[in-house]
């Protein structure tokens, strides 16, 4: 399970431009006019340094994904060589160790280039690691990301603590163009339960879902299966590692017809913390009941999100409440091995008289992404790298990867793949080799369609993604009628204008930001043993929490996120 370890590798890829830092130095950069050039390989002309091969140059980059750098012979590498002259050199962090690294760097005040992350309390940007990009965003010089941004730019704008709103990190995630499709990319939460489960059920109804039906049909599985491949089998896994507590801290608002704000409900435009809320109570002491019977792994607690993710992809888990995005690589784990019974698809318990609201339309990630670091030497390059990857036939490369070789055009230029291509994209070996998937998580996506009709990846083009399954989960969907694995979940409703919550900045160091790591450590503190506990202790244990909460300055928190979805409503309304 190497591939789920946090990796600090350096490796060489290479795209045609000058470098930043005390790197090699470009031969060019002057701001040229933009052309209409949009080949991979041929210098495309912008306001910004022309990325060319005849200008070879470093950039380090840290990223803050689950994938792993590229192996050293990756194909994709060498075409971003032989065609643009870049060479990245990576430092990868897996989220559950981002927060120490990210201290550390703060602390010491150097940077690599560019800084892709995910760190929701923005510390590279409240910290002074990232410039500003406004003035690279227009149409003379970053004409692509400029046209990524452009429309939502009151929602990226963001106020560093110089009291000036500007746009700092250039978001990774869900930014459609034309048309908006969909299959297997979708990053739904859910109360996942293994498929060979509900095989064994007879493919049981999961309309109506509660945690008593879902659990019930865990524990009938593991009673006949108390072992799987040799092992013992794991009923329900909790995610609790740091940076990822919300595994453990997130379902009561599902729970309760609520989606996913983050730590707070939403009823009239208002916030309020559920932790302390009887929505809470009633799922954690539940979950007691289901430790009690030994149905929940008592080390989820103590593992890592590797730990997690490894345990996932042996194959004996048969639930866990997660998000589909978060355990993708245990899951591509098991299908490369053949073992497709043993992925899980996404139910929605909910408590009596509620309504299922586990999928949303999918928000673009605010503050999520890359930035340039104020390290960089040369951020008109760093800029000019992330606009050329907005380019169609750069993402078409990065998503879909070379023609001829990893996809096919049919007479109508409908893009497919065959069998033995869709076989091979399977395989974590051959994807080290062939794509690059830690960049392209955290790089700027052209997702929806491209100008051609063809889709943003193949898991997006719905007759690709059918065909890409094999017989067991085409089997498994016409079981239950069903095209996609979407379809398991509710249709969702358009997001409210303020949605979601989470990524409402709360500025480190706050009274607000602290009061809501306060809350996480306290969650971290007594869930686990109230969870654990004898279900005679669960009362005792869990009036010590609520004591706990009611020391720390909820109010603070509320107040800021009741303040931020005030001003959204006022600037995002459109």
């Amino acid at each position: 399970m190497k591939r789920f370890a946090s990796l600090i590798l350096i490796v060489v890829l290479v795209l045609t431009m000058t470098a930043c830092g005390t790197k090699t130095p470009s031969t060019s950069t002057e701001p040229t006019q933009a052309s209409s050039a949009t080949t991979p390989g041929t210098p495309v002309e912008t306001g910004l340094p022309v990325l060319s091969s005849a200008n070879p140059v470093e950039l380090s980059v840290w990223l803050t994904t689950n994938y792993a750098a590229p192996a050293a012979d990756n194909k994709i590498t060498k075409i971003l060589k032989e065609k643009m002259g870049v060479t990245l050199s990576y430092e990868i962090i897996t989220p559950d160790n981002a927060e120490q690294k990210i201290g550390v760097m703060l602390a010491g005040g150097e940077y690599p280039d560019l800084l892709g992350t995910t760190d929701l309390n923005t510390r590279f940007l409240m910290g002074g690691a990232l410039i500003p990009l406004d003035e690279y965003l227009n149409e003379d010089k970053a004409d692509l990301l400029y046209e990524h941004v452009k429309p939502y730019w009151n929602r990226f704008a963001t106020d560093a603590g110089d009291g000036e709103k500007k746009i700092y990190i250039l978001p990774n995630y869900n930014r459609y163009y034309g048309e908006i499709t969909g299959g297997t990319n979708y990053g739904a939460s859910g109360f996942w339960i293994q498929k060979a489960v509900l095989a064994d059920a007879g493919y049981p109804n999961l309309d109506n879902m509660t945690l008593e039906r879902y659990f019930q049909l865990i524990d009938d599985y593991m009673k006949k299966n108390p072992t799987i491949d040799g092992q013992p089998t794991i009923g329900f896994e909790v995610l609790a590692a740091t940076g990822r507590e919300w595994g453990m801290t997130n379902p009561p608002q599902y729970l309760a017809g609520h989606p996913n704000n983050g730590g707070v409900i939403v009823e009239n435009n208002k916030a309020s913390i559920f932790a302390d809320k009887d929505i809470a109570k009633t799922w954690y002491k539940f979950l007691n009941a289901m430790n009690a019977k030994g149905l929940v792994d008592r080390e989820s607690f103590t593992q890592t999100l590797d730990q997690y993710l490894a345990k996932l992809a042996t194959g004996r888990v048969l639930g866990m409440y997660d998000q589909r995005w978060d355990f993708g690589n245990a899951n591509d784990a098991l299908v490369s091995q053949g073992k497709d019974e043993r992925t899980w698809v996404s139910t929605m318990p909910v408590y009596e008289g509620k309504e299922p609201y586990y999928a949303d339309r999918d928000v673009m990630n605010i503050n999520q992404g890359f930035g340039v670091s104020v390290s960089c030497d040369k951020p008109e390059i760093a800029v000019s790298f992330l606009n050329t990857l907005l380019q169609e036939e750069w993402q078409k490369l990065l998503q879909w990867g070379v023609e001829g070789e990893d996809y096919m055009v049919d007479a109508n230029g409908r893009y497919y793949r065959t069998r033995e291509q869709r076989d091979q994209s399977k395989d974590l070996v051959w994807r080290a080799s062939n794509q690059l998937e830690a960049l392209r998580d955290l790089a700027p996506k052209h997702q929806g369609t491209y100008s051609d009709g063809n889709a943003f990846g193949p898991g997006d083009q719905p007759e690709e993604f059918f065909a890409t399954l094999n017989k067991y989960d085409q089997d498994f969907l016409t079981a239950y009628n069903k095209k996609t694995w979407r379809d398991f979940l509710n249709m969702p409703p358009d997001n409210p204008v303020y949605y979601p919550c989470w990524n409402i900045n709360l500025i480190d160091g706050s009274d607000a930001q602290m009061a809501n790591q306060q809350l996480t450590d306290t969650s971290l503190q007594y869930l686990p043993k109230a969870i654990m506990a004898d279900p005679s202790e669960f009362e005792a244990i869990w009036v010590e929490y609520i004591a706990a909460i009611g020391k720390i300055d909820v109010k603070a928190l509320e107040d800021k996120i009741n303040e931020g979805i005030q001003e959204r409503i006022a600037n995002w309304g459109n």
